[in-house]
């Protein structure tokens, strides 16, 4: 048994299920060991093979309902499935934006898209993996996006640019957000703004132009450019003009479930560096004797077990058909934290070794480094806790 495997476990009439997951995820990620995951960031490709494995098994439909071919599994379950992830020394990248996407797509989609579209997205047939939003001037600030979308008797036409829309050349769908009004038209910033359902497939050479970025970690990300896209009007999803209120759900899915995959990595250099402490002797004793070595060890596990709870609690706020708003940022932060302590205190642990790619510590270390920045900086957290929670005065 290992440090971690006495932590938090989400509760509940379903503490069965989620214990038959993490088993059924952990003997999925043994057939992709470390040789693997470094083999993949050596050459920047894609985990197709691990991907199938997770579709085949059922893992990437988990939120899909049975009427249309997927698990029907609640979010919770879905957090649990992407920690165990993490947790095994896998990575998670290539399949989180598959599932949180589902929420929009299944409260405020069409029954029209829900039958074209889940079946073939539960069994593997079609990705819904990129999600473009982010755009280089806009950042952070959704509100400031320049996408437009303007319609033309059954067609929109689409114009304009988005960045760091991962794994869009892996996808066969992507979720768009743009501008179908004016922002000098609306009265709020939030109006103005719609989602569509769009199909990547078809217009890769019809003024969509997909672009890789090179990264410090193996994520598959790009920059999409539409240029006078023409897609048809039953795109849409939901109301023209009320997208972003989509959209925020999905952001809060997508917060928790990352949060989640911290908590998996934090186990994943909390377990590693506790064996290595206790094996590696220097001076005669394992190192793992030394208070210097046990304390940072031991402060990363309270802090991820803290973080681990609030993690929870949001999926469980989500699930309860609340505002998990607070929450889900305050999940994201403090797992975010948690995971990046915790890699610390394995690459101090390992010492030297941590720089070794076979020991896959610098290889995790990268991955979780980027959840102080995405897909939400830690820093807007903070602004979101003090303005939304607190009641200060907003600070941008």
């Amino acid at each position: 048994m290992t440090p971690t495997q006495n932590a938090n476990r989400p509760a509940g009439l379903n503490a069965g299920l989620y214990a038959d997951i993490r088993a059924g995820i952990a003997k999925i990620c043994a057939d992709f060991p470390g040789s693997y995951w470094r083999a993949l960031d050596a050459d920047r490709a894609y985990p197709e093979a691990f991907v199938a494995a997770l579709t085949k098994a059922g893992y990437l439909g988990c939120l899909i309902p049975e009427a249309y071919g997927g698990s029907g599994l609640d979010l919770t379950a879905a957090a649990v499935i992407l920690e165990e992830i993490h947790k095994q020394g896998a990575n998670a990248a290539a399949c989180h934006a598959q599932i949180y996407t589902m929420g929009t797509v299944l409260r405020h989609g069409s029954d029209a898209q829900k039958r074209a579209y889940l079946p073939r997205i539960a069994d593997g047939s079609l990705r819904l993996q990129a999600f473009g939003v982010t755009e280089p001037t806009s950042g952070t600030d959704t509100l400031a996006l320049q996408t437009t979308a303007r319609r033309e008797g059954d067609r929109y036409i689409i114009n304009g640019q988005k960045i760091w829309t991962s794994r869009a050349e892996h996808s066969d769908l992507m979720l768009l957000l743009a501008r179908t009004t004016p922002r000098d038209a609306v009265t709020k910033r939030t109006d103005g703004l719609s989602v569509f359902l769009l199909d990547l497939n078809s217009l890769l050479d019809k003024g969509v132009t997909i672009r890789p970025i090179r990264t410090m970690i193996n994520h598959a990300t790009t920059e999409v450019f539409f240029d006078n896209v023409s897609i048809p009007a039953d795109a849409l999803i939901g109301d023209e003009g009320k997208g972003f209120r989509y959209i925020l759900s999905g952001m809060n899915a997508e917060r928790i479930l990352i949060a989640a995959e911290c908590i998996g990595d934090a186990k994943w250099f909390i377990d590693k560096a506790s064996a290595y402490a206790s094996e590696r002797s220097v001076f005669g004793q394992p190192i793992g004797k030394n208070q210097g070595v046990q304390f940072p060890l031991a402060k990363a596990y309270a802090h991820m077990i803290a973080a681990e709870a609030i993690v929870y609690r949001a999926a469980a706020c989500y699930d309860a058909g609340e505002d998990p708003g607070a929450d889900a940022n305050m999940a994201k932060l403090l797992a975010a934290d948690a995971s990046w302590e915790a890699a610390e205190a394995c690459m101090q642990t390992h010492g030297g070794f941590a720089f070794a790619e076979e020991y896959d510590i610098e290889r995790k270390f990268r991955e979780t480094r980027l959840y102080q920045i995405a897909p939400i900086s830690t820093n807007l957290i903070l602004s979101y806790i003090a303005e939304r929670v607190l009641g200060l005065p907003k600070s941008y």
